[in-house]
């Protein structure tokens, strides 16, 4: 595995706090045959990951690049990608939702995609309400398992 497709870093702590989730899906997805090309934690307001891939069997960027794009309120969705880089909004075109609540785990989001599974999109909270509603405590659990799975 290519360790450049793992996102780096990002500058604001929170927003880095999506890294190893982001990552956790990343590997799940070469694990189950999905080529991941690039990843990366956009900006806030509201906080988004992107991760760039091929259908299996396609192993080069071309015209048909595909993107998965999570977003702290409405979750995870696909697309076929426009634009997009670290600090900047990404856009997609045939966009579908995965569906599986916020933050479904690794695996089962890679079988979402091989499946091509879509549902309804939901907002499953606001970026500018209140933000103790559990999703960063779940979030650094996530963390905390992935870094111990080291």
């Amino acid at each position: 595995m290519d360790p450049n497709i793992i996102p780096t870093p990002h500058p604001d702590p929170w927003v880095n706090i999506l890294g190893p989730y982001v990552t956790e899906v990343v590997l799940a997805l070469n694990a189950n045959g999905i080529h991941v090309q690039q990843s990366w934690l956009d900006p806030r307001g509201p906080r988004d990951a992107t991760i760039l891939f091929s259908n299996p069997g396609e192993h080069s960027m071309s015209s048909n690049v595909l993107a998965l794009v999570w977003d702290e309120e409405t979750g995870w969705r696909r697309g076929h990608f426009v634009d997009g880089a670290q600090g900047r909004r990404t856009t997609l075109t045939q966009m579908a939702y995965l569906g599986g609540g916020l933050l479904p785990r690794a695996d089962e989001l890679a079988h979402r995609i091989i499946g091509e599974r879509s549902e309804t999109p939901r907002r499953h909270r606001s970026c500018d309400d209140d933000l103790r509603d559990g999703l960063d405590d779940a979030l650094r659990m996530r963390t905390s398992a992935f870094a111990s799975s080291w």
